[in-house]
């Protein structure tokens, strides 16, 4: 009887086999090789050269930051201010954003709201709270009898940070200049930061946003000192609809307090 014919794969491993068997320990080409000789050292790596520092070093960011300021000093109007902002190459956020998200509204509105940063909706349409969070933040505005064409917003951040990220501390004080003269320029009667980050670089709270809200306090726009108040932002709302009475009572209160300014003393 024949024997089975055998897998190539299957011959190789018994001839390796085999061998080993037969005490063969290592494999030979036809070059001969001196095994015992030392191998030849590789030279080290010549270390490449340091890079340069980083637009994001220290310095860097503190000559950032006092360019915006002279240069937001430097705008007589808000037209101005937003060119100069459109110019402006101190903050890395505007190499990865699609559109400059300026103000939206009524730039002379005696109410002013600023959040922190824009979204992809406010990205590729290039105004603020147009998302989902834009439109609660109509509904918001409508259930005290007012929209956005009658007030003005904005945000501290005019740059969307890719993925909708938190900006940098040192992105949020390159940009902070230009917010604070954005104010000044459009000099409304009350501000309303919404959220956290707005309530903390414009009016200087330390404690959380859910402490902080609904409470007024004052902001020196640079002309005069006026009402400010911190509520909850709507992305926080679309969150925690729980806590929309929150908002709710400080949507009252922004009520009444422009019911207030509007009637003769």
């Amino acid at each position: 009887m024949d024997p089975l014919p055998l897998d190539p794969r299957q011959a190789a491993a018994l001839v390796v086999q085999w061998y080993a068997e037969m005490g063969v320990d290592a494999a030979l080409d036809e070059t001969p090789r001196n095994r015992f000789e030392e191998a030849p050292r590789r030279p080290a790596p010549t270390p490449e050269p340091a890079p340069p520092p980083s637009p994001a070093a220290a310095g860097s960011v503190d000559e950032a930051a006092a360019a915006a300021r002279l240069l937001a000093r430097s705008a007589r109007s808000l037209d101005e201010l937003r060119d100069l902002l459109a110019a402006f190459d101190g903050c890395a956020l505007k190499t990865t954003a699609k559109n400059l998200v300026f103000a939206d509204g009524d730039p002379k509105a005696r109410l002013m709201l600023v959040g922190e940063a824009p979204g992809a909706d406010e990205d590729r349409q290039g105004l603020p709270f147009v998302g989902r969070s834009g439109q609660l933040l109509d509904r918001m505005l409508a259930a005290i009898g007012l929209d956005r064409r009658a007030v003005y917003i904005a945000n501290i951040i005019p740059w969307r940070p890719p993925g909708n990220r938190t900006p940098t501390p040192q992105e949020a004080a390159t940009c902070q200049p230009f917010i604070e003269r954005q104010i000044e320029l459009a000099d409304p009667d009350i501000l309303v930061c919404l959220g956290g980050p707005s309530a903390q670089a414009l009016l200087g709270l330390k404690e959380g946003i859910t402490r902080a809200r609904g409470r007024w306090t004052e902001y020196d726009t640079g002309k005069r000192r006026i009402r400010a108040i911190a509520t909850l932002h709507p992305a926080y709302l679309l969150r925690q609809p729980l806590q929309k009475r929150l908002a709710w009572r400080d949507l009252k209160a922004i009520r009444k307090a422009l019911d207030e300014s509007a009637t003769p003393a």
